[in-house]
């Protein structure tokens, strides 16, 4: 298992908020990672990073589910 350095790792709250904001609030509270925001559906990479939030959003560019580290 990797571990990330110190920091905030997931981000509950944001689940309704637009994909993009999300993401400039992340990137806010933890200078460690870059957020990005994908649509629900699109094929993605399964390694694990540290320095990555994936954004998922649904078709009108919510947040969809919860963000997190990885």
């Amino acid at each position: 298992m990797t571990t990330c350095p110190d920091g905030k790792s997931s981000w509950p709250e944001l689940v309704g908020v637009h994909g993009e904001a999300a993401a400039a609030i992340i990137e806010r509270e933890n200078l460690n990672v870059k957020a990005g925001v994908v649509k629900e559906g699109t094929l993605v990479t399964t390694d694990f990073r540290c320095d990555r939030v994936r954004v998922w959003v649904d078709s009108y560019g919510i947040v969809s589910m919860a963000p997190k580290i990885g």
